[in-house]
């Protein structure tokens, strides 16, 4: 793959990002390829500097806003690492998508394919329980997993519905 570079939105002509995810500055009339550190969440941050005012950001999210036009609203729309690997920060690797997609936990040992759904060991059962406002919500226990999953779908339609 071709490595492409694109200013840094803000930050013209001091930085630029690449379809790689890779990150250099351009002060001084010199190209220098930034070091990435990793956070304590492990996805990879940069620290940039305007104004002798240094910010730091994650490469992510830079690769989302310059090359997805991305903009950046909290909790709405999100980064999402496809193979979920926080450090692999390749165009090809990156999507928005919505917070609830993201937090379907699919990366995570699951004993549901579907969001919201979870086999309950004691009870012998599917359940289907999720948070809404901070407070989890726990709408029963079914012999199925499509039932369960309807009555998830169901819920989501609701909440949904009551929230446009």
């Amino acid at each position: 793959m071709i490595e492409e570079w694109k200013d840094i939105l803000g930050y013209e002509g001091l930085y630029k990002v690449s379809n790689l995810g890779n990150i250099k500055s351009l002060k001084f009339g010199k190209e220098k390829l930034l070091k990435l550190n990793a956070s304590s969440n492990d996805y990879l941050i940069t620290r940039l500097c305007k104004n002798n005012k240094p910010k730091t950001f994650k490469v992510h999210q830079l690769m989302a806003i310059t090359f997805l036009n991305h903009t950046p609203c909290k909790l709405d729309l999100v980064v999402n690492h496809i193979n979920f690997n926080k450090q692999d920060n390749r165009l090809d690797n990156l999507e928005i998508v919505t917070n609830r997609v993201n937090s379907n936990r699919k990366h995570l040992k699951s004993t549901s394919k579907y969001t919201g759904v979870s086999w309950h060991k004691n009870e012998k059962k599917w359940q289907v329980m999720f948070r809404i406002d901070n407070k989890l919500k726990h709408f029963g226990y079914f012999e199925n997993e499509i039932d369960a999953k309807n009555v998830y779908q169901k819920e989501i339609n609701k909440i949904n519905s009551t929230r446009c």
